[in-house]
Protein backbone atom coordinates (compact mmCIF):
# COMPACT_ATOMS: atom_id res chain seq x y z
CA UNK A 1 0.00 0.00 0.00
CA UNK A 2 1.32 3.18 -1.01
CA UNK A 3 1.81 5.88 1.83
CA UNK A 4 0.96 10.14 0.85
CA UNK A 5 4.20 12.09 0.77
CA UNK A 6 3.74 14.33 3.92
CA UNK A 7 3.48 11.02 5.83
CA UNK A 8 7.15 10.18 5.39
CA UNK A 9 10.40 11.53 7.14
CA UNK A 10 10.38 15.05 8.81
CA UNK A 11 6.39 15.18 9.29
CA UNK A 12 5.98 18.20 10.73
CA UNK A 13 8.74 19.94 7.75
CA UNK A 14 6.32 18.04 5.37
CA UNK A 15 3.08 19.45 7.49
CA UNK A 16 4.29 23.07 7.65
CA UNK A 17 4.79 22.84 3.39
CA UNK A 18 1.24 21.40 2.75
CA UNK A 19 0.07 24.08 5.16
CA UNK A 20 2.13 26.66 3.18
CA UNK A 21 0.68 25.39 -0.21
CA UNK A 22 -2.81 25.25 1.14
CA UNK A 23 -2.93 28.59 2.78
CA UNK A 24 -0.87 30.20 -0.76
CA UNK A 25 -4.34 28.91 -2.78
CA UNK A 26 -6.14 30.75 -0.74
CA UNK A 27 -4.76 33.53 -1.23
CA UNK A 28 -4.80 33.71 -4.89
CA UNK A 29 -8.44 32.50 -4.94
CA UNK A 30 -9.06 35.19 -2.64
CA UNK A 31 -7.17 37.73 -4.92
CA UNK A 32 -8.92 36.36 -8.15
CA UNK A 33 -5.91 35.01 -9.53
CA UNK A 34 -5.26 31.52 -11.72
CA UNK A 35 -4.38 28.88 -9.32
CA UNK A 36 -2.16 26.26 -10.23
CA UNK A 37 -0.17 24.02 -8.01
CA UNK A 38 3.35 26.04 -9.97
CA UNK A 39 1.42 28.89 -9.22
CA UNK A 40 1.14 28.30 -5.24
CA UNK A 41 4.88 26.79 -5.22
CA UNK A 42 6.46 30.00 -6.85
CA UNK A 43 3.80 31.72 -4.04
CA UNK A 44 5.75 30.51 -1.08
CA UNK A 45 9.15 29.57 -2.63
CA UNK A 46 8.68 25.90 -3.54
CA UNK A 47 9.88 23.95 -6.02
CA UNK A 48 7.68 22.41 -8.54
CA UNK A 49 8.89 19.34 -7.94
CA UNK A 50 8.32 19.40 -4.25
CA UNK A 51 4.28 20.97 -4.04
CA UNK A 52 3.51 18.13 -7.36
CA UNK A 53 4.38 15.54 -4.35
CA UNK A 54 1.49 17.18 -1.98
CA UNK A 55 -0.47 17.98 -4.89
CA UNK A 56 -0.13 15.73 -7.97
CA UNK A 57 -3.07 18.19 -9.42
CA UNK A 58 -4.41 21.92 -9.36
CA UNK A 59 -7.85 20.02 -8.21
CA UNK A 60 -6.52 18.55 -5.35
CA UNK A 61 -4.98 21.77 -4.47
CA UNK A 62 -8.25 23.27 -4.57
CA UNK A 63 -9.83 21.06 -2.79
CA UNK A 64 -7.69 21.08 0.23
CA UNK A 65 -7.93 24.76 0.16
CA UNK A 66 -11.58 24.53 0.17
CA UNK A 67 -12.78 26.17 3.59
CA UNK A 68 -14.58 24.76 6.60
CA UNK A 69 -15.00 21.17 5.23
CA UNK A 70 -14.51 19.36 8.79
CA UNK A 71 -17.18 21.47 10.73
CA UNK A 72 -19.93 19.06 12.02
CA UNK A 73 -22.35 21.49 13.22
CA UNK A 74 -23.20 25.07 12.69
CA UNK A 75 -25.57 25.90 15.75
CA UNK A 76 -23.76 27.66 18.25
CA UNK A 77 -22.80 26.35 21.77
CA UNK A 78 -25.79 27.43 23.97
CA UNK A 79 -28.76 26.66 21.30
CA UNK A 80 -31.87 27.66 21.88
CA UNK A 81 -34.88 25.25 21.73
CA UNK A 82 -37.23 26.67 19.48
CA UNK A 83 -37.11 24.99 15.90
CA UNK A 84 -37.48 28.52 14.21
CA UNK A 85 -34.41 29.94 16.44
CA UNK A 86 -32.38 27.17 15.26
CA UNK A 87 -33.04 26.53 11.70
CA UNK A 88 -32.15 30.59 11.86
CA UNK A 89 -28.85 29.83 13.96
CA UNK A 90 -27.50 27.72 11.36
CA UNK A 91 -29.05 29.44 8.01
CA UNK A 92 -27.45 32.79 9.54
CA UNK A 93 -23.59 30.88 9.99
CA UNK A 94 -24.09 28.97 6.89
CA UNK A 95 -24.73 32.28 4.77
CA UNK A 96 -22.04 34.04 6.85
CA UNK A 97 -19.39 31.54 6.46
CA UNK A 98 -20.41 30.95 2.29
CA UNK A 99 -19.99 35.26 2.03
CA UNK A 100 -16.84 35.08 4.16
CA UNK A 101 -15.48 32.27 1.60
CA UNK A 102 -16.96 33.25 -1.59
CA UNK A 103 -14.15 33.38 -3.84
CA UNK A 104 -13.63 29.46 -3.07
CA UNK A 105 -16.87 28.39 -2.94
CA UNK A 106 -17.49 29.85 -6.65
CA UNK A 107 -14.33 28.09 -7.48
CA UNK A 108 -15.56 24.81 -5.65
CA UNK A 109 -19.15 25.39 -7.49
CA UNK A 110 -17.50 25.67 -10.61
CA UNK A 111 -15.49 22.36 -10.09
CA UNK A 112 -18.53 20.74 -8.77
CA UNK A 113 -20.59 21.41 -12.27
CA UNK A 114 -17.67 20.19 -14.18
CA UNK A 115 -17.99 16.00 -15.41
CA UNK A 116 -15.05 14.87 -13.62
CA UNK A 117 -16.30 12.83 -10.94
CA UNK A 118 -13.04 10.77 -9.65
CA UNK A 119 -12.77 12.75 -6.49
CA UNK A 120 -15.57 13.51 -4.32
CA UNK A 121 -16.07 17.29 -3.60
CA UNK A 122 -17.31 19.56 -0.57
CA UNK A 123 -20.08 20.68 -2.27
CA UNK A 124 -21.17 17.39 -3.47
CA UNK A 125 -20.69 15.70 0.09
CA UNK A 126 -24.19 16.99 1.79
CA UNK A 127 -23.06 18.69 4.70
CA UNK A 128 -24.89 21.75 5.15
CA UNK A 129 -28.11 19.11 4.78
CA UNK A 130 -26.81 17.46 7.71
CA UNK A 131 -26.59 21.06 9.23
CA UNK A 132 -30.00 21.81 8.95
CA UNK A 133 -31.36 18.41 10.04
CA UNK A 134 -29.72 18.89 13.45
CA UNK A 135 -31.53 22.15 13.90
CA UNK A 136 -35.00 20.52 13.14
CA UNK A 137 -34.63 17.07 13.92
CA UNK A 138 -36.94 15.86 16.97
CA UNK A 139 -38.40 19.60 17.49
CA UNK A 140 -41.09 19.67 14.14
CA UNK A 141 -44.20 17.78 13.85
CA UNK A 142 -43.26 16.05 10.93
CA UNK A 143 -42.69 12.70 9.68
CA UNK A 144 -39.21 11.36 8.66
CA UNK A 145 -39.95 11.75 4.86
CA UNK A 146 -41.46 15.29 5.40
CA UNK A 147 -38.49 16.82 7.17
CA UNK A 148 -36.39 15.33 4.71
CA UNK A 149 -38.14 17.33 1.96
CA UNK A 150 -37.99 20.61 4.12
CA UNK A 151 -34.30 20.39 4.99
CA UNK A 152 -33.95 19.57 0.96
CA UNK A 153 -36.13 22.79 -0.22
CA UNK A 154 -34.11 24.89 2.77
CA UNK A 155 -30.59 23.83 1.29
CA UNK A 156 -31.98 24.59 -2.03
CA UNK A 157 -32.54 28.18 -0.93
CA UNK A 158 -28.98 28.72 0.26
CA UNK A 159 -25.62 28.21 0.09
CA UNK A 160 -23.22 29.35 -3.07
CA UNK A 161 -25.78 28.36 -6.01
CA UNK A 162 -28.54 30.74 -3.88
CA UNK A 163 -25.76 33.52 -3.49
CA UNK A 164 -24.41 33.42 -7.18
CA UNK A 165 -28.42 34.17 -8.23
CA UNK A 166 -29.16 36.57 -5.86
CA UNK A 167 -25.95 38.53 -6.13
CA UNK A 168 -25.54 38.20 -10.26
CA UNK A 169 -28.66 37.62 -11.42
CA UNK A 170 -30.77 39.89 -9.23
CA UNK A 171 -28.94 42.14 -8.22
CA UNK A 172 -29.13 42.41 -4.76
CA UNK A 173 -26.34 42.80 -2.16
CA UNK A 174 -24.56 40.58 0.10
CA UNK A 175 -26.45 41.65 3.14
CA UNK A 176 -29.43 41.36 1.41
CA UNK A 177 -28.91 37.85 -0.36
CA UNK A 178 -28.41 36.56 3.06
CA UNK A 179 -31.49 38.37 4.63
CA UNK A 180 -33.53 36.64 1.88
CA UNK A 181 -32.38 33.41 2.34
CA UNK A 182 -33.23 33.33 6.01
CA UNK A 183 -36.42 34.76 5.58
CA UNK A 184 -37.00 31.71 2.82
CA UNK A 185 -35.48 29.29 5.44
CA UNK A 186 -38.74 30.73 7.95
CA UNK A 187 -40.90 30.41 5.00
CA UNK A 188 -40.29 27.19 4.18
CA UNK A 189 -40.93 25.56 8.07
CA UNK A 190 -43.59 27.38 8.47
CA UNK A 191 -45.24 26.09 5.20
CA UNK A 192 -44.01 22.62 5.83
CA UNK A 193 -45.75 22.72 9.48
CA UNK A 194 -49.05 23.90 8.01
CA UNK A 195 -49.07 22.14 4.78
CA UNK A 196 -47.07 18.80 4.64
CA UNK A 197 -44.46 19.32 1.82
CA UNK A 198 -44.43 16.57 -1.35
CA UNK A 199 -42.95 13.47 -1.28
CA UNK A 200 -39.48 13.06 -2.79
CA UNK A 201 -37.08 10.65 -3.23
CA UNK A 202 -33.87 10.12 -0.71
CA UNK A 203 -30.56 12.31 -2.12
CA UNK A 204 -27.32 11.29 -2.67
CA UNK A 205 -26.27 12.54 0.27
CA UNK A 206 -29.06 10.63 2.39
CA UNK A 207 -28.50 7.56 0.69
CA UNK A 208 -24.67 7.40 1.72
CA UNK A 209 -25.95 8.46 4.87
CA UNK A 210 -24.15 12.06 5.42
CA UNK A 211 -26.96 13.75 6.32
Amino acid sequence: MSTPYEEGGRSQQKRRTREALVAAARELVAAGKTVTVENAAAAVSISRTTAYRYFPTKRALLLAAHPEVQQSSMLPANAPDDPAARLDAVVSAFTAMIVDTEAQQRTMLRLSLERDTDTELPLRQGRAIGWIKEALERRVPLSDGDLHTLVVAVRATTGIEALVWLVDIAGLSRADARKLMRWSAQALLDAAISNAPPRIGRTRSARRGSE
